[in-house]
């Protein structure tokens, strides 16, 4: 990895952008002209509403700027690809349970929130996920989190958190996104923080939930003097969750700022977060499945709020961890403590030049502390003595074992039913920082070429302790068990150590990667009368350098009779080295035409390339032989229209991926065999639709349909399954995995003016069809609904009054099975270990705005 040339190539950009600050300030401090040329004005979008005014503007008429180089922004109406606008308070209107929740509202979109606040799979309809984020980007004031989507353990919403502080999201799908930032062909939630006013304004809110929720939300934005601005907020929470642990669930809080300057013909922005946050990380919970797709509640468990988290197993030492060991807490969940720093600067040079330029640094650590499925309960006589050793038994000497609970409790019953998971830690270190910096020229009246340079350098530096099987009780709130037995050489062993941990990892890992991303993209956008056309290319080259450290099996104790340390994999002082360098050119071609003021059509077509990240790319391959790149190519087409009873956004799609990687792994999560590549084919419609037959009512409709299937991959796929067995399956023309092949969110409202102020009343239905957990197809998770409520009053000018609620009839809906395991997760007694939606959670909230 060349350092000094990436360290170079972000000092000339910076370079550029403060020569032309210079030039800004320059040009402010003299007499010239305070607005575009008329020439340039001729072809601009309309300048965006204050944001202030962003409620009450035309939902066609409102200004995005995710996906565009256009100075200003682009209108909706003009648009040609699929952009959902969010403001604050349709954002506090969704409830959403976390920032990937919010994902929702975005027709197609599917957010798995069953694993709580971090850590969710986002699935975009055709874009065959499967698990984390790999096609989904986080940006923050248009900036990347990360230079990857995601990595294992990883995705990009689970560093950042809604509060107070974000005045709208814009979530962009497909389209001309392969153009601008890192390049992401699949979709992008870029959210945009509040600046301060001319006029001290802001907001201070409490919160109370019926999980034990207790929450403070606060922003203040004022103006500093000479159109400079300053803003602060942030949040900060305590909650026991809906899924209480016998500890906090979910603890912590961040803060903002930003400081902004208005210029005659330009803006400046600088903004940073400080975010230090923990959320427990919900496991799989035992239900019973009938049939293919029907779920009731396993006895002893509610599905709707128990988890096998407790205090008995909270606090762990891990002696598996790389570097000799460590201790990890339950507490500590797949949370965040992480900062940023950014800056936007947008600049009208004058004679039709514009530049721009997004800065962002980043660094914290995101660490996992959870229970990973295994294998199915079982009585703890058959655990010991009857189950084979593939479907997570012992076969123990017949009576030879003494089995007892951790910390006292005495000895444990034979009958009590049991199941052994996965104690796993993960410290992950990241580093980032990007830059994207683009000039503009209107060529002639209605045509603006623009060129690009985006510029990304990372690092990713972790410690992985995977395995740490520790026997519990199937219960909730489960306690662990300890075990010791007579073996046939007529010596005492001890099974489990003495906190109920069945082995010290299987997969302990230190793993440093860094990489750095060079991206130059020309666009061209053309304005002739009601058609804007636009067209671009862009050339990536990604470089990236892992070292993963190579395993030998030891003995840590040097006793054989502690089996549970016997073959600890160490890292024994050497390391595989992988090199991964490829350039990939993607582009894309839209054309909109505006019917009426009120309607337009537009066509889209763009291809693009989805780099490989250290964990699904690079780590166990060797350089030269990592997987080719994933390959999409998108077509879509759509309508909007808009008057005073209706508006709608509809789209429809046919999206074909190449070069998809499998890496099969057993239950513990090491990776067995080799990988596997195949594609997929998928058509769909989107729709975001509203009708306001009467005065107060409104009727709105986020609806998706999808036919998505994989592909060329004829031959039968092997896997282990320590469930219902090892088998093969055949993943051709199967649904893609998790995806729902329909879903809808019908959401009437209706508002009540008062001479005291407004109550606006709503409920939410949501609709979720048909869907699975793997590429096999095998494991169907059904259908569900739920609904939702919320009433919001404000009273006279500054008071806000708030009650909402999710799953108000305690639907029980399934997002994912056991993950570690392939095929049918369902054993023959019908016993299946998947995520449910948590049951009914009701929160209110006061809020002072002034």
């Amino acid at each position: 990895m060349n350092t000094q040339g990436i360290t170079r190539q972000l000092l000339a950009a910076a370079i550029v952008t403060a020569l032309a600050m210079g030039t800004a300030h320059a040009q402010d401090a003299t007499p010239a002209q305070s607005q575009a040329p008329a020439s340039l004005q001729s072809q601009q979008p309309a300048p965006a509403a204050p944001a202030g005014d962003q409620k009450s503007a035309k939902t066609l008429d409102q200004v995005v700027v995710t996906g565009t180089s256009a100075a200003g922004g682009l209108k909706k109406i003009d648009a040609s690809y699929s952009v959902v606008s969010v403001s604050a308070e349709e954002i506090k209107k969704a409830n959403p349970k976390s920032t990937a929740d919010l994902l929702k509202v975005s027709p197609g979109m599917w957010p798995e929130s069953t694993g709580g606040q971090t850590g969710a799979n986002i699935e975009i309809a055709g874009f065959p996920g499967g698990g984390d984020a790999p096609f989904f980007t986080t940006q923050m004031m248009g900036s990347p989190l990360y230079g990857m989507p995601t990595l294992s353990f990883f995705e990009t919403t689970s560093i950042f958190r809604l509060d107070d502080t974000v005045e709208r999201a814009e979530i962009l799908q497909g389209g001309p996104s392969v153009m601008y930032g890192d390049g992401q062909m699949g979709a992008t939630a870029n959210f945009i923080l509040k600046q301060g006013t001319d006029v001290p304004s802001g907001s201070i809110g409490v919160t109370y939930g019926n999980e034990g929720l207790w929450r403070t939300d606060a922003f203040l934005g004022f103006p500093l003097g000479n159109k400079w601005y300053g803003s602060v907020g942030g949040f900060y929470r305590d909650s026991d969750g809906v899924r209480s642990p016998g500890f906090a669930a979910d603890k912590g809080g961040q803060f903002t700022a930003t400081i902004s300057h208005d210029m005659d013909n330009g803006s400046l922005v600088f903004y940073a977060r400080q975010l230090n946050d923990r959320n427990q990380f919900i496991t799989p919970i035992p239900l019973i499945q009938s049939g293919t797709d029907n779920f009731s509640a396993y006895p002893g468990f509610d599905p709707l709020t128990d988890t096998y988290y407790s205090k008995y197993i909270q606090h762990v030492n891990l002696p598996g961890y790389p570097g000799g060991g460590t201790s990890a807490n339950l507490a500590n969940g797949r949370g965040a403590k992480f900062s940023f720093f950014g800056m936007n600067f947008d600049y009208d040079l004058g004679d039709g030049w514009n530049i721009s330029d997004k800065f962002l640094i980043d660094g914290g650590d995101a660490d996992t502390n959870a229970l990973f499925s295994g294998t199915n309960p079982a009585s703890l006589n058959d655990e010991l003595y009857n189950l084979g050793t593939d479907f997570g038994g012992f076969k123990l000497p017949a009576g030879s074992a003494t089995a007892t609970y951790v910390n006292g409790g005495g000895a444990v019953d034979p009958n009590q039913s049991v199941i052994h998971q996965g104690w796993w830690f993960i410290h992950k270190h990241l580093k980032n920082v990007n830059n994207d910096f683009h000039i503009s020229k209107e060529i002639f009246e209605g045509n603006t070429l623009t060129a690009g340079l985006y510029l990304a350098h990372y690092t990713d530096n972790d410690e992985w302790n995977l395995g740490n099987q520790m026997l519990m009780t199937n219960t909730p709130n489960a306690r662990p068990i300890q075990v010791s037995y007579i073996g046939t050489d007529g010596q005492r062993h001890q099974l489990t150590d003495y906190q109920g941990l069945l082995d010290y990892g299987a997969f302990n890992i230190t793993e440093h990667g860094q990489s750095t991303n060079k991206a130059f993209y020309l666009t061209d956008s053309w304005r002739i009368d009601k058609w804007l056309i636009d067209a671009g290319a862009r050339v990536e080259n990604q470089d990236s350098t892992l070292h993963v450290c190579n395993l030998t099996n030891q003995n840590l104790d040097g006793n054989t009779l502690t089996d549970y340390d016997n073959a600890v994999p160490v890292c024994n002082g050497t390391f595989a080295t992988t090199k991964y360098d490829k350039t990939h050119t993607s582009w894309t071609f839209g054309v909109n035409y505006e019917i009426t003021d009120q309607m337009s059509v537009y066509f889209r077509a763009n291809k693009g390339a989805h780099f490989g990240d250290f964990d699904n790319a690079l780590r166990g391959n060797m350089t030269g032989n990592t997987p080719p790149l994933q390959k999409i190519q998108n077509f879509e087409g759509g309508f909007k229209f808009q008057n005073k009873y209706v508006y709608a956004d509809i789209s429809a799609y046919h999206r074909q991926f190449n070069g998809l990687p499998y890496q099969p792994t057993n239950g513990e999560g090491v990776p067995v065999g080799q990988q596997l590549l195949y594609g997929s084919d998928s058509k769909g419609v989107n729709l975001v639709g509203a009708v306001m037959p009467i005065d107060h009512l409104k009727l709105e409709l986020v609806a998706n349909y999808l036919d998505g299937h994989y592909s060329h991959y004829s031959a039968c796929i092997p896997y282990v399954n320590q469930v219902s067995g090892n088998g093969c399956a055949f993943i051709d023309g199967v649904q893609l995995q998790r995806q729902p092949k329909h879903r809808y969110m019908f959401t009437p409202s209706y508002d009540m003016p008062f001479s005291w102020g407004d109550v606006l009343a709503f409920v939410t239905y949501t609709y979720v069809g048909p869907h699975t957990q793997d590429q096999s197809g095998l494991q169907q998770l059904g259908t569900y609904y739920t609904l939702d409520f919320g009433i919001v009053a404000n009273v006279e000018k500054n008071w806000e009054l708030r009650l909402q609620g999710t799953n108000m009839t305690n639907q029980l809906g399934l997002t994912e099975s056991n993950s570690r395991i392939f095929g049918s997760a369902a054993g023959s007694n019908g016993v299946i270990l998947a995520r449910p939606l948590e049951g009914r959670e009701v929160n209110v909230s006061v809020k002072y705005k002034f």
